[in-house]
């Protein structure tokens, strides 16, 4: 099983730049679930959403190709991709020749896939988008939608997870709201290294004290863990402690290394977000 340590993060990488898929460094996601008593049928669906920005490949000719990817790998895969396994995978493109755009989209769907799914008798694929330089323009911008927590004005004490810090009114109507945050802030497991994000919290239920969880969200801030555990961590404290009828946590991290990782967990089978970036992506 590999763990995050044995990967290439904190480590001096010699940059491929001749096609390998091998080195894609899956890790069970199994570990963290337990660890936040999500276990091995946790309570949610969903998919990381990850958008590359820096691929490129030569054609048959020897011509630079460059493209945009999003990718779309569904949380039920037994695996995780480290990021930086993830970069060095991309880089290999970079001299290497491949027919046209779609032998391009056709490996990365076919290695991505292999390694999500890696170790598991179930087999699946992830979701592969290549975007050649013609719809570059079509790419939005937009911030996410919901009442800002921001707004508040909080003391905040707490910068490891807290999730005492929630709270929410069950002696009273439930409600549907939308909920977000820009001050979401973690560090990589490995290296310690900051990672900024945005998220989302869309509910049905007991209505949730604002104060509180911007106070919870904020309290990650020196906390060390992958971004897809940081929300499926956020989803379990939220649905533990304040018990909602129906509950999303959507979060959309900056890039590090021309790669954004967007996570996406929700209670209730749905379309999953439009992968649109922030102004801080």
């Amino acid at each position: 099983m590999n763990t995050p340590e044995q990967s290439q993060l904190g480590k001096s990488s010699a940059y491929v730049d001749q096609y390998d898929p091998s080195l894609l460094f899956p890790i069970p996601r199994l570990v963290k679930r337990e660890e936040i008593g999500a276990g091995s049928n946790p309570p949610f669906f969903g998919a990381d959403l990850w958008t590359a920005f820096e691929l490129s490949w030569l054609n048959l000719r020897g011509k630079p190709q460059v493209a945009l990817v999003h990718f779309t790998i569904p949380c039920e895969t037994p695996n995780l991709i480290e990021s930086k396994s993830f970069k060095l995978y991309l880089n290999s493109f970079n001299n290497s020749r491949f027919a046209d755009a779609g032998e391009v989209l056709a490996r990365l769907r076919t290695d991505l896939s292999e390694a999500a799914w890696r170790g598991s008798e179930s087999k699946g694929s992830v979701g592969v988008q290549l975007l050649d330089f013609e719809k570059f323009d079509a790419q939005q911008v937009h911030e996410l939608d919901g009442l800002l927590l921001d707004r508040l004005d909080v003391e905040c004490t707490q910068y490891m997870p807290a999730p005492e810090l929630l709270r929410a009114s069950h002696g009273e109507a439930p409600v549907t709201e939308t909920l977000v945050s820009n001050l979401l802030k973690s560090n990589c497991l490995v290296t310690g290294q900051p990672d900024w994000g945005s998220v989302q919290i869309q509910y049905s239920g007991a209505q949730i004290d604002q104060e509180g969880l911007l106070q919870y969200l904020v309290s990650f801030r020196n906390h060390n863990e992958f971004h897809e555990q940081c929300v499926e961590r956020i989803f379990m404290d939220v649905w533990a402690r304040c018990k909602p009828i129906k509950l999303s946590v959507y979060a959309r991290y900056t890039r590090r290394g021309g790669l954004d990782i967007n996570p996406f967990r929700t209670s209730h089978p749905g379309a999953l977000p439009a992968n649109v970036r922030t102004a801080r992506q």
